[in-house]
């Protein structure tokens, strides 16, 4: 059995299925309802029903959410619908509606992704989650009073952990923390989330998404939250890379691509070594973006990587006709250190 459920100051509707959290079934249908905790402790889902009837176990809410329950709120992260429902809540329509949070966290996971890329995930307190929405990123707090930025990785429904993909660059201390000293079951500080880069869902154009190295990484999570909420939008993954090594998690977009008829992948290669045999495309990323789609007047499109390959990228396809309401970029800055042991002059990107 199902049941409708209708958010009357925003016109928003969507299914919820018997035995199914309110807030479950909004967030999978992309309707972006508040949490903090999702378990019945921090209160932050709560709202009101207007119409109908709605079911949960009171006595496992904890105090902040038993003092919204007894103020006469229901808690949303909780209530089964019983019937169909007019609900009123505060909606997350934009990053800025979002709590930014500093919150402790551990190193439950660490794993190479590829020779220079490891992917941490990060336990939250038992009592909290970070909500976020696809393509934020957040900080880490150091202990000099530093601070450095990773884009999450998973998507916002996925959130049993925190997902980062830290690429080991010369000279980049931090990287180099995490590759030779950073254990397993370390205590951290983040705050987060951060940032307007994100997947815009009520476009109707076709998506472009184009990653260089980690900025594959939000570009992970759009497209795993794109895939939860069943987007037929068409999109179109493109990936840069120097050699075939460099591309990392290249059978998860093979699975993907078996199991979502609306995406199409494209893997391009500058300096592809002899040894990778490759058969696929070669040069720069930006400008295979263009022989594929000469016109990019109809399509958003979403960049992510090093400083050099999101720049040239922008001013290519504002030649091509991109309008700039319809492009989003994540420049990662590296510290001024790593560049100059790239070779890599610093540029004014506004990312």
């Amino acid at each position: 059995m199902s049941f409708k459920i209708s958010v009357p100051a925003s016109g928003h509707e969507f299914i919820a299925e018997e035995g199914e959290s309110i807030l479950e079934a909004a967030l999978k249908q992309g309707v972006g309802l508040p949490y903090g905790c999702r378990n019945g402790a921090c209160g932050k889902c709560a709202g009101d029903v207007l119409d109908g009837e709605v079911s949960y176990d009171t006595d496992a809410l904890r105090a902040q959410a038993k003092k919204e329950h007894e103020a006469g709120k229901t808690l949303f992260c909780q209530a089964c619908a019983t019937s169909d429902l007019q609900i009123k809540v505060r909606e997350i329509v934009k990053s800025t509606d979002i709590e930014i949070k500093t919150l402790p966290c551990r190193v439950e996971k660490m794993g190479l992704l590829s020779h220079d890329v490891m992917r941490l995930q990060l336990k939250l307190p038992e009592n909290e989650r970070l909500q976020f929405m696809a393509g934020q990123y957040l900080e880490f707090l150091l202990k000099d009073g530093k601070r450095r930025a990773f884009s999450i990785a998973n998507a916002p429904h996925d959130d049993s952990y925190i997902e980062l993909h830290i690429r080991h660059v010369p000279d980049g201390h931090f990287g180099d923390f995490v590759f030779d000293g950073l254990k397993e079951k370390t205590l951290m500080r983040i705050e987060g989330p951060l940032g307007s880069y994100f997947l815009r869902e009520d476009s109707k154009r076709p998506i472009i998404l184009m990653g260089g190295g980690t900025g594959f990484a939000p570009l992970k999570g759009m497209l795993e939250h794109a895939f939860y909420i069943k987007l037929d939008r068409p999109i179109h993954l493109f990936c840069g890379a120097r050699e075939k090594s460099d591309l990392y998690m290249d059978e998860m977009v093979q699975q993907w691509l078996e199991k979502n008829s609306n995406l199409k992948y494209t893997a391009v290669l500058s300096e592809a070594a002899d040894e990778d045999n490759w058969q696929g495309e070669t040069g720069m990323v930006h400008e295979s973006v263009i022989r594929h789609y000469p016109d990019l007047s109809d399509f958003d499109v979403y960049l992510s990587g090093p400083p050099p390959m999101v720049k040239a990228g922008m001013d290519l396809f504002y030649e091509k006709g991109l309008p700039e309401t319809q492009i989003y970029s994540d420049s990662f800055e590296y510290s001024s250190d790593a560049l100059k042991a790239m070779g890599i002059q610093k540029p004014n990107v506004d990312a």
